[in-house]
């Protein structure tokens, strides 16, 4: 029987509503590992209701490790000694997030999303490399050699912030975003050929930038994905426009109908691996009007609902434990704790990340965070190389990183001049100089509270 390893492992944004039980699922189930769970946050109380609920669940039927949950009450506490750091944070309120998405949409930007581009996605980037600057320092000094898994948004500034303010961290960022599009391409296996492969199983090379992440090429044992991506959608009916009543009665904020995967697909030669919410985002046009986003089967996820879901998420938390509402104890489908066993020794995995380009992506700048395939495996993770971007697919690309940098060096200087020229520049704006700068300033002035040293 192999003796469990015992690990420390700092949680900050530890009173999270939905990430935090991923995790406690996840290291419930894998026995392998033991040890501690810290969880920090600046809302202390949800960060108790979490530890009540981590060490509920211990003693519930299915659990196979131990761990115990605690509450640290200040980040020194929880980072110190740490061997894995998870970062999952709400950069700002949602109420502060509802703002700028409305003021966008005063001045005839609609974003469906608002978490990692376009003018909403970048002010909240200064935002989160302000908070981050300091959780850099914070890391260096108290456990510089511990793996960072990132997962809060706009995750490229994030985890590209990290390795500006601290180049010697080890850190990584996680989305989810590309095993959705595994998922589909399994699912065309399964219609064309009768068999519905596990996602892990479809391989593909992943090369971009998060949420504007492409595959080039895709397989199936000798089936070539991509051409089944052509075939599926040259038939009848399957490219198509959609209307505003058909959208909003699928009563789900999160759906995709593919339709601007299938244009960017008809344009590039290549698959776009993300959702349309964020594709969306990305490129220009698509957000000009509701009627154009509902036109290409994408409806915007309210900031109404992430707010109403996290306000009774804790009721949630406290029914599961009160047997009200039964306990499945399953994976979440995430990767954090396969990403963690790797890099302890319990075998290799190789899997999509976002880490800083050391050549992998060969026409990106060095340095930038990109998202390609990486080895995990015993304390390292070696990013695999994936090419070249098209020329196309690369120019809008690097203009999107280049708005990052910018923000990140806006925020670590306090540049707010730095940080309008990357909106002015965002691909998604369409408006004149004046006008943005217009927009610009009532969002900074809607993430005040958060943006200190900052002369608003």
């Amino acid at each position: 029987m192999i003796q469990p390893i015992e690990l420390k492992i700092a949680y900050i944004g530890g009173g999270s509503r939905e990430w935090a039980r991923k995790l406690m699922f996840d290291l419930a189930l894998a026995p392998e590992l033991t040890g501690l769970v810290a969880l920090y946050d600046i809302d202390i109380e949800s960060a108790r209701l979490n530890e009540r609920f981590g060490n509920w669940l211990q003693a519930q039927p299915g659990v196979v490790s131990r761990w115990r949950y605690e509450t640290s009450s200040t980040l020194d506490d929880a980072l110190r000694g740490a061997d894995f750091v998870v970062l999952s944070i709400q950069p700002g309120t949602l109420e502060v997030m509802r703002d700028e998405i409305a003021i966008a949409e005063k001045h005839g930007m609609f974003f469906p999303v608002g978490d990692t581009i376009g003018a909403p996605g970048l002010v909240r980037g200064l935002r989160s490399a302000t908070i981050y600057e300091g959780f850099a320092h914070a890391i260096a000094r108290l456990c510089p050699r511990a793996w960072i898994i990132n997962y809060t948004n706009p995750l490229t500034i994030c985890v590209r912030t990290l390795t500006r303010v601290e180049p010697s961290l080890r850190v990584f960022g996680c989305c989810h975003e590309v095993f959705a599009v595994q998922n589909f391409l399994a699912s065309l296996v399964e219609k064309y050929d009768g068999i519905l492969p596990a996602r892990q199983e479809i391989a593909t090379n992943v090369i971009g930038i998060n949420h504007f992440t492409w595959i080039d090429r895709a397989f199936y044992r000798d089936i070539d994905l991509l051409a089944l991506v052509r075939r599926h959608s040259d038939e009848p009916g399957v490219v198509r426009e959609y209307t505003r009543e058909e959208v909003e009665s699928w009563r789900d904020w999160f759906k995709s109908a593919h339709q601007i995967k299938f244009e960017l697909f008809k344009r590039y030669g290549i698959l776009a691996a993300a959702g349309d919410r964020h594709l969306a985002e990305f490129m220009p046009g698509f957000t000009r009007s509701t009627e154009e986003l509902f036109r290409w089967g994408v409806i915007r996820t309210p900031v109404s609902y992430r707010i109403e879901r996290w306000r009774n998420a804790p009721q949630k938390t406290l029914d599961l434990m009160g047997a009200r509402i039964p306990l499945v104890l399953d994976a979440s489908g995430e990767e954090g704790v396969a990403q963690m066993r790797a890099l302890l020794g319990f075998g290799d995995l190789v899997t999509n990340v976002n880490v800083p380009n050391v050549g992998q992506i060969s026409n990106l700048p060095l340095n930038a965070v990109v998202e390609t395939n990486a080895r995990f495996s015993r304390d390292q993770v070696q990013p695999l190389a994936a090419g070249a971007l098209p020329r196309g697919v690369q120019s809008i690309s690097a203009r999107h990183v280049s708005n990052q940098e910018m923000i990140i060096d806006a925020a670590l200087t306090r540049n707010k001049d730095l940080a309008f020229q990357a909106v002015l520049n965002d691909p998604a704006n369409r408006l004149p100089p004046d006008e943005t700068w217009e927009m610009f300033n009532e969002m900074l002035d809607a993430s005040r509270d958060f943006l200190p040293g900052w002369a608003i």
